[in-house]
């Protein structure tokens, strides 16, 4: 399968909206008027990006805590997204969850969870409703490195073997729990070889590299809408920002400055924006076209924010159950 130049450019601008989004979170925060804890994927762009190409809006997907790339790459609505961040009642989840518990069934968003790991067991469900309706559908899970420690990992991905469910897991592996590192927490250091304890299928992909998630996401795609199981992709990354918030957490001692120098020298936008520039898929003039429309977009979804309204109270009691 070879990539060609709109697809390209489809996942360069994919991965450049999720950043330009999370930039400006990081330039509005500190006035306070976002309430809710926000948890940044800036630097790990491409795993949303090089995964969702591939699904199609019914499918399913579910996250974590770090999950506003997935939200946009998904195609959710950015306006939606920046007004849960302010809690109104035009948010996705309607004011009520913020940041970390992003809601969108319209864009197959099943949620999100604050829960480490949270959110592994709701995607192998979906994955068993697809299976027994006999849908043409996938659920795909996206977590982190820590949630890989939770039991609840390993009983859901023994069931969804088991069943031969069409479930994806995405471990995106930025080495941290948040602030303990990977080697203080695993006796091993290759996550997707756990697969093999399961006779399932399991790689590791460099997760800043948008066209290796692409292609590795492809096999495991046509494997679940084959009806072969599921399959683990471990993509390793790294995050730019702190555990929570839009600080960095190298000044509190929580890993080295310059660890964080050497990965964003990684950076998967800078490295892919080269690549295409190179291979004149890109220009300068394009890419500032695509900046000043994802710019548009971003200032039009906070104005659309600001201007709308809280939940009242008679909304408090609204949404619990469903009918």
């Amino acid at each position: 399968m070879e990539l060609d130049k709109p697809q390209q450019i489809k996942l360069f601008t994919s991965m450049l909206r999720i950043r330009m989004l999370e930039e400006k979170v990081v330039e509005l925060y500190p006035a306070q008027e976002m309430k809710c804890p926000v948890h940044l994927c800036i630097g790990q762009e491409a795993i949303a990006a090089g995964v969702c190409a591939h699904l199609n809006k019914d499918d399913y997907l579910t996250s974590n805590h770090r999950g506003h790339g997935h939200y946009l790459a998904k195609g959710g609505d950015m306006r939606a997204l920046v007004a849960e961040f302010y809690g109104r009642s035009t948010g996705c989840s309607k004011g009520k969850g913020g940041s970390m518990h992003i809601v969108d069934t319209s864009a197959g968003m099943f949620g999100t969870s604050a829960i480490v790991g949270g959110g592994i067991p709701m995607g192998v469900g979906a994955g068993l409703s697809i299976d027994l309706r006999g849908e043409e559908k996938i659920s795909v899970i996206f977590f982190g490195d820590g949630a890989f420690d939770e039991g609840v990992f390993y009983e859901s991905y023994n069931f969804a073997a088991l069943k031969k469910l069409p479930v994806i897991f995405i471990c995106e592996n930025n080495f941290y729990a948040t602030n303990s590192h990977q080697s203080a927490r695993h006796a091993g250091s290759r996550i997707s070889n756990m697969a093999l304890g399961f006779d399932s299928v399991g790689t590791s992909v460099d997760g800043n590299n948008v066209e290796s998630v692409y292609y590795a996401a492809a096999t495991a795609v046509e494997r679940a809408r084959s009806g072969h199981g599921p399959t683990l992709i471990e993509a390793i990354t790294y995050r730019w920002k702190g555990h929570v918030g839009p600080g960095t957490d190298f000044e509190a001692g929580c890993r080295s400055e310059d660890e964080l120098k050497r990965w964003m020298e990684k950076c998967p936008i800078k490295k892919y924006r080269a690549k295409l520039i190179e291979a004149n898929t890109l220009d300068p003039d394009l890419v500032a076209r695509i900046t000043d429309s994802i710019t548009s977009e971003v200032n039009d979804a906070v104005q659309f924010a600001l201007k709308s309204p809280l939940p009242t109270a008679d909304d408090l009691m609204t949404d619990l159950y469903s009918e």
